[in-house]
């Protein structure tokens, strides 16, 4: 490709909107171009590598043994229907009718549309296990779409989906699918982790994300460096940090506490560190529908150690907590005679259900609130003041894991101490079960003559997500630097005066010959332009090598080869620069 054929659009300033650096940078470097709030236009230089993406997956599903077919952007919403995603999914679901007033969909995911197509297609348990995927456009109603491609509305993406005949089966599909996850990020050069990961809206239980390293990532990752265990800090598992409970060695003691509602306020004015205090949150869950008129919302306290944060995706999890909210003003008074600010487990109104975190039911001679105004309990205990007190309102203290886990925190598998890191989510595998195929009566018949229903396995790449990963982890002042397997180009050879001087022209339109005749993705730019801005441009779009090509350095048998990762500049003999080259390429 030479550049004055393609297209090579490239701005000195990122757009004001363009709040992280690869919006910014992809936007500069011509890559894309907005056209509405989260919609973008895909330019030619960013189109080529979403292509090298999609090639790489495309290479790993089909040797992972999956077959590639097409499902449509617009959705009957019957399946919808069948499924209860029509009305659990929310506004993100863009919801359209045609011209005879029928409901349909512009997809954000297929689980609906693929399961339709098993439940016509498979018949016996001999046609298992298979493997549908895709590459298609996907559209999520963001309320507040932003950071360019990263959070848009309209998005690429890889979904796979798995068929097999029982889960023992469809759990070996899952493995396959994560190892060939593992190479294809591996291929794209990216540093990544895979996470033990909530399953959200989509269901299911086994459920990992491949998160790329990222410090403006929006996840957080906790990871222990000596065990190389990792899980999305929402699913971490969070250890006591107490060994055992040690004995009462203070009274209990009700102390005025003025105005300090917070547990950092608290802790302040009575001189004492944020860990010997609790934190008390809470949590409402209402009445079920077809509930007795009149009935209420049961009310929840939760209690965490003040400096630790309530994890709320774990707290939904406790059984009679799912689909919980936190409790209103009045609930809250009504329950414990108190505004917030000053609550505790000791002396409630009216009987709450109490979850102790792990740590806190470890805890001696702690602070909480006294159910008061201005005023908190001192040197609380658990076996002298709290248990008889819920024993006294017919509550049974229930202690679980609630908190998120931090920076030091010992690693769940015992082997270390966690660190956290930022990542962003470009994968995500699930084991689904039967969450669909129950729901929409997908059912084979087995090799005992009885009709069972389809196990199923979800498996999504964010491939225009990839390209805002890659800019975020490979960048630096002067723009892009892109791992070469998804660079837009390999190489790109810059000869100065292109146009004036011949021995420049014929030794560029050699090089470039043979790098295309070896199979390298290479651009010549013959564009009438300074140097300095051929060499801003390319820098900005992130070639992995550019190869100058001047009279000065011909003269001297001779030309400049310069890796874009560090700017680092190697004079190179005429003769040998095609082994160079191909040596280069082979190291990054």
């Amino acid at each position: 490709m030479k550049a004055s054929q393609f297209h090579v659009s490239t701005l000195k300033e990122a757009p004001a909107d363009a709040e992280i650096v690869s919006h910014q940078l992809m936007t500069r470097a011509g890559m894309i171009r907005k056209l509405a709030g989260g919609i973008y236009n895909y330019m030619p230089m960013g189109l080529r590598v979403i292509r090298r993406i999609e090639g790489i997956i495309r290479e790993e599903m089909n040797r992972a043994g999956a077959v590639e077919l097409l499902m449509p952007v617009v959705q009957p919403a019957e399946l919808w229907m069948e499924s209860g995603r029509w009305e659990q999914y929310g506004p993100e679901l863009l919801r359209v009718k045609d011209r005879h007033q029928r409901d349909f969909i512009i997809q954000p995911t297929s689980e609906e549309v693929i399961t339709d197509i098993a439940r016509h297609e498979i018949r016996s348990y001999r046609q298992m296990p298979k493997n549908f995927y895709h590459i298609q456009t996907k559209f999520r109603d963001e309320r507040r779409p932003r950071f360019g491609i990263m959070r848009g509305r309209e998005f690429t993406m890889k979904d796979a989906y798995s068929f097999d005949r029982s889960k023992e089966a469809a759990l070996a599909s899952y493995q396959v699918m994560f190892d060939a996850y593992v190479r294809i990020f591996d291929r794209m050069g990216l540093t990544y982790r895979a996470v033990a990961a909530d399953t959200g809206a989509i269901g299911g239980s086994a459920s990992h994300e491949f998160q790329v390293i990222a410090d403006t990532g929006e996840d957080a990752i906790a990871w222990c460096p000596e065990s190389g265990y990792a899980a999305n800090v929402e699913l971490a598992e969070a250890l006591p940090l107490l060994a055992a409970r040690a004995p009462a060695s203070q009274p209990l003691v009700n102390t005025p506490t003025p105005g300090a509602a917070r547990c950092e306020d608290v802790a302040a004015l009575l001189g004492l560190p944020l860990t010997d205090t609790v934190k008390s949150l809470v949590l409402a869950v209402d009445p079920p529908e077809g509930a007795r008129p009149g009935a209420v919302a049961q009310v929840w306290l939760l209690l965490v150690r003040g400096d630790h944060d309530l994890n709320e995706i774990k707290a939904g999890k406790i059984p009679g907590l799912k689909g919980f909210r936190f409790a209103t003003e009045a609930e809250i008074v009504q329950a414990f005679g108190c505004p917030p600010g000053y609550l505790g487990p000791i002396s409630t109104v009216l009987p709450v259900r109490v979850v102790a975190d792990r740590t806190v039911a470890l805890m001696s001679d702690f602070v909480c609130g006294a159910n008061v105004p201005g005023h908190h309990f001192t040197g609380v205990n658990w076996e002298r003041d709290v248990l008889p007190a819920l024993t006294a309102h017919g509550v049974e203290l229930m202690v679980e894991d609630l908190r998120n886990v931090r920076e030091g925190d010992p690693s769940p598998d015992g082997k270390g101490v966690l660190a956290i890191q930022r990542g962003i989510e470009v994968g995500h595998v699930f084991y689904l079960g039967t969450k669909y195929s129950s729901a929409m009566n997908a059912t084979f018949i087995d090799d005992d003559g009885k009709s069972k229903v389809i196990e199923m396995g979800c498996y999504g790449i964010g491939v225009t997500r990839l390209l805002g990963a890659a800019i975020e982890q490979n960048h630096d002042a002067r723009g892009i630097i892109w791992p070469r397997r998804i660079a837009p180009f390999e190489v790109v050879v810059v000869p100065l005066g292109y146009g004036k001087s011949q021995a420049v022209r014929e030794v560029a339109d050699d090089l470039y010959r043979q790098l295309t005749e070896a199979g390298v993705d290479v651009i010549l730019d013959d564009r009438d332009e300074r140097p300095g801005v051929m060499f801003a441009d390319w820098e900005l779009i992130g070639v992995p090598l550019r190869v100058t090509i001047g009279d000065r350095s011909l003269k001297e048998g001779k030309v400049e080869l310069v890796r874009r990762q560090g700017l680092q500049m190697q004079a190179v003999a005429l003769a040998e620069v095609m082994a160079v080259l191909q040596a280069s390429l082979a190291e990054i």
